[in-house]
This record gives structure tokens, sequence and C-alpha cells, in this order.
């Protein structure tokens, strides 16, 4: 059965129509120094048995500190990743201010094979960028969810 995850993808409009959306940056030694196509939708994994969008919520709180804003919410449907992973996403209009969030911690062993156990934190960097930049920061197998984003908003939202 392939691994499930649920997330809040966070989108505002500029007064000239281009479209800005929220991604996050995984923290941890192993994503310490990439950047482009490195970064997600705020996201993270869930049972069969739970519910994903309630899943997608509390997965926004526990990465960046807070619950997520209201705001209208449309999904933007499944995506299948290249791991397999199925990633669902609802996007969220509404803003919201990334500078000072804090993330929960993982634990891992680090550096591997020392025996040393060290916490790091599961989101290191949250910022709004443009569509366009979006498409070259998120993890490839999720900017579908861009262009299925800017499919629901139609025309006169541009991707920047």
């Amino acid at each position: 059965m392939p691994k499930r995850s649920a997330g809040l993808l966070l989108h505002r409009t500029t007064a000239d129509g281009v479209v800005e959306v929220l991604v996050v940056h995984p923290g941890g030694p192993f994503w310490a120094k990439k950047d482009e196509g490195a970064w997600s939708v705020p996201k993270g994994e869930h049972d069969d048995g739970e519910d994903a969008h309630a899943a997608a919520h509390r997965e926004f709180a526990e990465e960046l500190g807070s619950p997520a804003p209201d705001g209208p919410e449309v999904p933007l449907g499944e995506l299948r990743q290249p791991s397999g992973k199925r990633v669902t996403c609802w996007a969220v209009a509404a803003d919201f201010d990334p500078t000072g969030f804090t993330s929960n911690d993982f634990e891992v062993e680090w550096p591997p094979r020392s025996g040393r156990i060290q916490a790091f934190p599961e989101v290191d960097r949250a910022e709004w960028c443009t569509v366009a930049e979006a498409r070259t920061k998120l993890l490839k197998g999720q900017v579908p969810f861009l262009d299925a984003l800017l499919a629901h908003l139609g025309p006169g939202h541009r991707e920047g």
C-alpha cells in the first residue's frame, strides 16, 4: 500500500494579478544544501483511516507552528509522486505571515552510522513566491498542483 500525504497550498493574488503560493523547505542535513526542486507544499503523511483533509490541517500546524488561516478551500486532487507516495492537496485562498514560524522536530542518526541521534526542524524555511518561481522550487511531483490552482483561478491570474 503506498504512503499517503495531505497538504494545503495557500495562495494569494497581488493587485496586478500575479498568483503567489506559500512553500516550505524541508529541514535536516539531507536537504541543507538543496534548493531548486527541494521545496514542498506544507504537507505530511497520514494513515489510510485518517481523513486526508483533517491531516492536511494538522500537518500545516505542525510544520508552521500555527493553524492554517481560514479561507475558501478548493480540492486540487491527488498526485502520485515519483516515489509512489500519493499526495492530496487543497488550495486555500488566505494570507499567512511566515516570519518567525516554528516547526516541529524530527530525530535522525547524524552523521550516518555515528550512533548519535540529533533533532532537526521538519521545515527550516517558509516563504511566499510566485507560481513561476514555485515551478522551479517545488519537488517535480508537486508542480501539477500549481496547474490545478491556476485552472481553478481562471483568466486574469498570472504566474508572475
